[in-house]
């Protein structure tokens, strides 16, 4: 039986993203080398990995050290995720490949993810006809988490499926959002506004989809590592994290006032939380996922306790939505064409992601979506066709 029409068009494409994915994945085999693995944040999620299939614990620093020396990590710095196990399941299949096989399978499912999430954040606007979406792939938090082998883009990719799904599909809405449980601090004010938007709004059903997809990924790691939670508690009792540098806001406050004040880093996010509250108790009958949302997730980041460069591949959607709403209203794209700009050259001027040259970026993109929204149209009042289909 032949196949005609939309069918074959879109067996034709997928064909040809299979064949630019395979392609891409001999590039790095043959550029790559274990060695490039051990230079990247990638090595910690590797390592881990390696840790819960052996059934070892995947926070043992001396442990994971050895591991990545084994596979070049030299004199640098170790690198341990400090991520629950609640979605380390995620992970799991890194710990059966090699160092480099596991980078190449990284990058390669990475760029995917983000070329997913751009075309759902199309999507989301209505399919504008420009194409501005495409040099997203030139934003530098996705760069730079790209580069290091970090899991924003995961982040990204679950929220932007969250933002598709949760009007229509709201279980799978709810499971998209596993991977903000590696990063749990960054998402504490848009996860409370969530719980509250399901309780007004009786959406019982987004309470089923990310619990039930927690409890699967939970239970594959303690299949293989029964201890992994205990594991967790005493790594949160040790100084793993307490005098790790982040350049973020948070940590400015603490580092000038008081370094040996710990709470000081979570303040913000206390604030931000309450803000957060109130901001949706003002809109709850009117409230937008799309511009609301990300508003809250804009802040959420800004006011995070930690994080880095490549956490903020999550707010690329703000960026993009930004850019297609002033594109409608009339505001300039000069702002965020020069906050961009500034960011890539210093991700290829090789300043490190750790560096306080990076505390402006987060407060850059909010300061933008904060602009370039103002006076536009909310999703929920646009025509029906312009909004995609389920």
């Amino acid at each position: 039986m032949l196949i005609t029409g939309k069918r074959a068009r879109i067996l034709a494409a997928g064909g040809i993203i299979l064949c630019g994915l395979v392609l891409l994945g001999a590039i790095f085999d043959l550029s790559l080398t274990e060695q490039s693995a051990a230079t990247r944040d990638f090595i910690g999620y590797w390592a881990a990995g390696q840790q819960i299939v052996q059934g070892a614990d995947p926070y043992n620093a001396d442990r994971v050290l050895q591991l990545e020396k084994a596979v070049g990590l030299g004199n640098l710095q170790i690198k341990i995720t400090p991520s629950p196990p609640i979605g380390l399941a995620l992970v799991l299949p890194l710990g059966f490949l090699g160092a480099k096989s596991g980078l190449v399978l990284w990058m390669v499912v990475e760029l995917a993810c983000l070329s997913l999430a751009l075309w759902v954040v199309w999507l989301l606007e209505g399919r504008p006809p420009s194409r501005l979406h495409l040099l997203c792939y030139l934003f530098a938090p996705a760069l730079a988490c790209f580069m290091a082998g970090q899991i924003g883009i995961f982040l990204l990719l679950g929220l932007s499926l969250f933002l598709l799904w949760h009007e229509t599909r709201p279980i799978l809405a709810s499971a998209a959002l596993l991977p903000m449980t590696l990063k749990p601090h960054l998402f504490l004010p848009i996860a409370l506004v969530l719980l509250l938007w399901a309780i007004l709004h009786r959406r019982q059903r987004i309470f089923v989809g990310l619990p039930a997809a927690a409890a699967v990924s939970f239970a594959l790691v303690l299949g293989f590592d029964p201890h992994i939670w205990s594991q967790y508690t005493a790594m949160l009792h040790s100084n793993l994290m307490q005098d790790r540098f982040a350049p973020t806001l948070s940590a400015y406050l603490r580092w000038n006032i008081a370094p040996a004040a710990v709470w000081l880093e979570y303040l913000p996010t206390a604030l931000a939380t309450l803000w957060a509250l109130g901001y949706f108790w003002s809109r709850r009958a009117r409230w937008d996922w799309l511009q609301d949302g990300l508003l809250v997730v804009l802040v959420g980041v800004v006011c995070a306790p930690y994080a880095w460069l490549t956490d903020e591949a999550v707010l690329l959607p703000a960026v993009l939505l930004g850019i297609y709403r002033a594109r409608t209203t009339g505001h300039s794209l000069l702002p965020i064409a020069l906050f961009a700009g500034v960011a890539l050259i210093e991700l290829y001027a090789n300043v490190r992601i750790t560096s306080w040259y990076y505390t402006w970026t987060a407060p850059a993109w909010l300061a933008w979506f904060v602009y370039a929204t103002q006076g536009s149209v909310k999703s929920g009042d646009r025509p029906t066709e312009a909004r995609p289909s389920a």
